[in-house]
């Protein structure tokens, strides 16, 4: 392999031009004078040469990254997805009431400023490696479904600051209006929209790269009007309810993967039943069949309290929660997260906490932290990814900062946190058969270059024989 680089030296001229020297050197370290004199061909081929190795390092390094997004299961993705922050208020902004025009009137109908890569560029600065892009897409819908074109564009616009900062995005279908509660009084209709706006985006997005991930829907998988929790814990109106989820689940799975290129293997985000911890361990709740092993992951989110998280005053359901963080208010969100771990982790299917976070209005600041804080942490050291969700409470948009210092330093310390990716023997964010022949030799003192918190697959302290078995279980169910 050879570097090149070219050196135009002013001190010496010929015929009154600058003396040009090309250099190619060898990754051996031998060196090789390429051209030392003005020679009008020489130097206009020798710059077509650098350009096109220029070129194509660059289409290289693009290609590379998508194909390490594309090799990645979904807990490696999960795990380099670090923590994340909803883009909240903006383009799942909807109401009869707007009366849009395009789609800025919806975007900041709700009171948020248009959003642009230098706010991205903060949210990245701040520490974290995720945003959440939730979207209603029934903005400007034609009366077939339809989605409006520029919709369309302005989402990919949105996606594309992300991917311009290396980071991941996740683009949902959110509240929406509500249109979901109609799967429960027409569920063939109401199917056929969801189908129409899911053929649409994949047909979009197909050949997208993948740190691009999309969500089946928001929290709005369940139907009270036909089965709640309050109602009992079994009978046919349970069953009916948890299956209308499953099958647009199911249905949202299959569309991705039918709609090819990028999409066969994109890591999709499944939504747990009203994303609650509880009814999503539901044995009720089934995780969709996929035609990729180890692509898929489960989303839930975590308002737990809410009568500190979303009351702030009073109301008939609960009394307002000012403060947070007696001891067993802080145990509870690991009991609460170990449910998701045993359920589904244990079963390779990572989890991905798409919102977290507490209003801020009559709260004890000190409280607000501390929750924060603790769902983040708790969440991230269980190999979860946490997102916040922010309506511009935490984050200035107009001022690119984290408007509490505190909150501010503490998301910080994650921008350069790497977890421990239990099997990446190698350290190079893949779990694959490098891994194995390399630990396998570690074993055999052949090579002593490993990452040893990941060999130490199950997790006993030491890395032996029983780290290669497991490394060998985990590449055969990749």
């Amino acid at each position: 392999m050879y570097f090149y680089w070219l050196y135009l030296n002013p001190k010496v001229k010929v015929a009154h031009h600058f003396s040009i020297t090309i250099y190619a050197v060898s990754d051996t370290g031998g060196m090789e004078i390429i051209m030392g004199k003005p020679n009008f061909m020489k130097i206009v081929t020798c710059l077509s040469l650098i350009m096109l190795l220029v070129i194509s390092q660059f289409l290289l390094n693009v290609f590379a990254a998508s194909s390490t997004y594309n090799e990645k299961t979904a807990t490696e993705t999960v795990l380099d997805m670090g923590i994340g922050w909803n883009l909240g208020n903006t383009l799942e902004a909807c109401g009869d009431w707007i009366n849009g025009k395009s789609v800025t009137d919806y975007e900041t109908a709700w009171g948020n400023i248009v959003t642009t890569q230098a706010v991205i560029d903060g949210i990245k600065s701040a520490g974290f490696k995720t945003v959440r892009i939730p979207v209603a897409w029934s903005n400007l819908m034609s009366a077939d479904y339809t989605i409006n074109t520029d919709l369309l564009k302005r989402v990919k616009e949105v996606v594309d600051y992300c991917s311009n900062d290396g980071m991941y995005a996740i683009v949902n279908i959110h509240w929406d209006g509500g249109w979901f509660e109609k799967f429960a009084t027409d569920y063939d209709e109401a199917m056929k929209k969801y189908t129409s706006i899911w053929t649409q985006i994949s047909s979009y997005f197909k050949d997208y790269p993948n740190n691009l991930i999309f969500e089946s829907l928001n929290e709005e998988g369940c139907w009270n009007s036909i089965w709640n929790r309050y109602g009992g814990t079994s009978g046919e109106a349970k069953t009916r309810a948890y299956n209308i989820l499953n099958n647009i689940n199911q249905r949202f799975v299959d569309i991705v993967r039918a709609s090819g290129a990028s999409n066969s293997s994109r890591c999709l985000l499944i939504a747990g039943y009203a994303t609650d911890i509880d009814l999503t361990c539901d044995d009720c709740f089934k995780m969709p069949t996929d035609t990729i092993n180890s692509k898929l992951i489960i989303s839930v989110h975590y308002y737990t309290p809410p009568t500190f998280t979303i009351l702030e005053e009073d109301a008939d359901w609960g009394k307002c929660a000012t403060t947070w963080g007696t001891e067993a208010e802080i145990n509870l969100v690991k009991t609460d997260f170990n449910k998701m771990k045993n359920k589904f982790v244990s079963k390779g299917i990572p989890v991905v906490v798409g919102e977290y976070g507490t209003t801020i209005k009559n709260k004890n600041p000190e409280s607000v932290r501390l929750y924060i804080s603790t769902v983040c942490k708790t969440a991230y050291d269980m190999g979860f990814c946490p997102i916040l969700w922010d309506s511009s409470i935490h984050y200035s948009r107009s001022e690119t900062i984290i408007k509490d210092p505190q909150l501010a330093s503490m998301f910080l310390k994650y921008k350069e946190f790497n977890r421990v990716n239990l099997g990446d023997v190698n350290d190079d964010k893949v779990i694959d058969d490098l891994d194995y022949t390399q630990l396998k030799n570690y074993l055999l003192s052949w090579d002593n270059a490993i990452n040893e918190k990941n060999a130490d697959i199950n997790e006993d302290g030491v890395v032996d024989a029983l780290d290669l078995a497991q490394l060998k279980k985990v590449l055969l169910n990749k």
